[in-house]
């Protein structure tokens, strides 16, 4: 059986979701409290699989800037963790 290897742009793609997501939860768009959208909103507005929709909000889970309740959403925490910066390189 061969396994095939995403490429890194396919990597990438299925991470951008998240990204958005906490772009908008760090800026103060989606303040700590609020509701994120439905699964089936998120899919159509990202134009990415149910899959990748779920990945995107286990990311968020993983991070702390967001918990699932069952049969009623996601949603932001109260209070936002800090942020992880990446560090510079060193020269």
């Amino acid at each position: 059986m061969v396994r095939l290897r995403p490429s890194a742009a396919f990597a990438r793609n299925s991470d951008q979701p998240a990204v958005i997501i906490e772009r908008k939860i760090r800026s103060g768009e989606y303040p700590p409290g609020t509701r994120l959208a439905g699964e089936l909103t998120m899919t159509h507005d990202c134009r990415v699989g149910p899959g990748t929709v779920r990945r995107a909000l286990g990311i968020l889970r993983d991070r702390g800037l967001a918990v699932t309740v069952r049969a009623r959403g996601a949603f932001v925490v109260d209070p936002l963790p800090p942020s992880v910066e990446t560090p510079a390189p060193s020269a």
